[in-house]
C-alpha cells in the first residue's frame, strides 16, 4: 500500500519516482531518475489528469483506489500522449471501463493508434470547460509544447494550472512533492537539461503558450515530471521563457573534441586567457566524455560557444558532429560564437564550423584559430586574441 500525498483540498498527488531507468528516451542519462506525476481531483466528479508509464501501472492504480476508496472515476484527462504519461491509459480503461477519456482532436488520433481505443471520449476544444461540480476545468491547446497534441487544463476554481511537460525537469522527488517540501535548489539544472534536451527546439511554441496563459492567476503548477510548483511558481516560470526566448547568461562554453590532446590543449588555452579578461563562468566540455544532454544545458544557458574540433576524415570530429547537428535541431539562437581546430595534413574542421555559425546566424566574435600538428606560440597569440574578442563581445 502506498502513502497517499494530499496537494491541497481535494488535490492528490497519485504520481511514481523511477529511480531504475538508465536513459530518459533512451537517450538521456537520469543519474538522479525521474518522476511521472499524474493528480486526482475529487469533487461530485472525480478526474485524473495523466497517467504514468507503464511499468509502474501496477502501484498507479493501487494509489487510484486508494484515493477514490470506493468512488467511480468519471474522468481521464490526456493533456499529453507521449508514453511517459500516456503508458498507463489502457490499464485505466480495463480498470475503470466506464472513464470518459477527455482530450482534443489530435490527442484522439494517437489513443487510438497507441492503444486502439474509440469509445467513450469528449473531446475539448481551446477554452473549453468541464464542471467537476465545485471545481471548473479549462482547457488550453498548446500545440507543439513539445507534441502537436499538448493541451494544459486549469481549474478555475483552485487556480492550478495542470501543465503537461512544461515546467518540468528530470530528478525524482525524493520524499516530498511541493516546492515547499524539498530543497529545490538541486532542481533546477535538471530543469536547464530536461529543457535544452527535450523542450529545446520549440522555443516558439512556448513563447506562445505563456502569452496564452498569461492571463491567468496561477497558486499551483503541476507539471508532469519535478515538483510541484508553489512558491516558486515565478522562478519556474521565468526559465521556461528565457530559454525558449534562447536568452543566455554572460558566460563561455567550450566544446571540444581531441584525438591526441592538441586540440584539447587549445580549449585550455582558450578557457585561461577567458579568466584573465574576466570571465568567470566558463564551463569546459571533452566531448568524448561529457554527456550531450549536460553540453546542451550550458549552451541553453550561457551566450558564449568556443567550439574546438580536429579534422577527421576530411570533416569534423565525430562527437563534434553529433553536438553541432543537436544545436542545428534544436535551432539555439542569439550566441555569440567562436571555433579553433588542429590537423596534420589537411584543415577542415574550422570552415565547417565557420560555416555551420552562418548557418545558424550566429554572431561571430573572432577569426578561427587553426594549427597544424603542436599548439605553437603563434597559436597561444591567436587563441588570446578569441579569447580578448569573445570577452569583449560578452561584457
Amino acid at each position: 500500500m502506498s502513502r497517499l500525498k494530499k496537494l491541497a483540498d481535494d488535490l492528490y498527488y497519485v504520481g511514481v519516482n523511477d529511480r531504475h531507468t538508465h536513459l530518459f528516451e533512451n537517450m538521456v542519462p537520469l543519474p538522479h531518475g525521474i518522476s511521472y506525476n499524474s493528480y486526482i481531483i475529487l469533487d461530485e466528479k472525480t478526474a485524473l489528469v495523466d497517467t504514468v508509464e507503464i511499468s509502474f501501472s501496477e502501484q498507479f492504480i493501487e494509489k487510484i483506489l486508494q484515493v477514490l476508496d470506493g468512488r467511480k472515476l468519471d474522468y481521464l484527462i490526456v493533456n499529453h500522449m507521449e508514453p511517459d504519461h500516456s503508458g498507463s491509459l489502457k490499464m485505466i480503461r480495463r480498470e475503470f471501463p466506464d472513464v470518459k477519456i477527455v482530450g482534443n482532436a489530435k490527442t484522439f488520433n494517437m489513443i487510438e493508434g497507441y492503444f486502439g481505443i474509440k469509445e467513450n471520449l469528449l473531446e475539448v476544444k481551446d477554452g473549453d470547460t468541464l464542471s467537476l461540480g465545485k471545481h471548473n476545468l479549462q482547457f488550453y491547446l498548446t500545440p507543439m509544447v513539445h507534441w502537436p497534441e499538448t493541451m494544459m487544463t486549469y481549474d478555475t476554481t483552485s487556480n492550478t494550472l495542470f501543465s503537461g511537460d512544461a515546467f518540468g525537469s528530470f530528478r525524482a522527488l525524493d520524499g516530498g512533492v511541493l516546492d515547499t517540501e524539498l530543497v529545490i535548489d538541486i532542481y533546477w539544472a535538471e530543469m536547464y537539461r530536461y529543457y535544452a534536451s527535450v523542450v529545446g527546439k520549440y522555443g516558439a511554441p512556448v513563447q506562445k503558450a505563456l502569452q496564452k496563459l498569461s492571463h491567468l492567476k496561477i497558486d499551483m503548477i503541476c507539471s508532469t515530471h519535478g515538483p510541484v510548483w508553489t512558491e516558486k511558481i515565478p522562478e519556474a516560470v521565468a526559465v521556461f521563457d528565457k530559454l525558449s526566448r534562447y536568452e543566455g547568461d554572460n558566460g563561455v562554453v567550450i566544446a571540444y573534441g581531441s584525438m591526441y590532446g592538441n586540440t584539447e590543449q587549445m580549449a585550455e588555452i582558450v578557457a585561461s586567457y577567458l579568466s584573465d579578461f574576466g570571465i568567470k563562468n566558463i564551463i569546459v566540455h571533452n566531448l568524448s566524455k561529457s554527456d550531450a544532454s549536460s553540453v546542451l544545458r550550458d549552451i541553453f544557458k550561457y551566450k558564449g560557444l568556443i567550439i574546438g574540433s580536429p579534422t577527421y576524415c576530411n570533416e569534423l570530429y565525430p562527437k563534434v558532429l553529433d553536438l553541432v547537428n543537436k544545436l542545428e535541431t534544436r535551432g539555439v539562437k542569439n550566441r555569440i560564437f567562436g571555433c579553433f581546430g588542429s590537423y596534420t595534413w589537411a584543415g577542415v574542421s574550422t570552415k565547417e564550423l565557420e560555416a555551420f555559425a552562418h548557418k545558424m546566424n550566429w554572431e561571430v566574435c573572432a577569426s578561427s584559430v587553426e594549427g597544424k600538428m603542436a599548439v605553437n606560440r603563434e597559436r597561444f597569440s591567436e587563441l588570446k586574441q578569441l579569447a580578448m574578442e569573445m570577452a569583449s563581445k560578452l561584457k
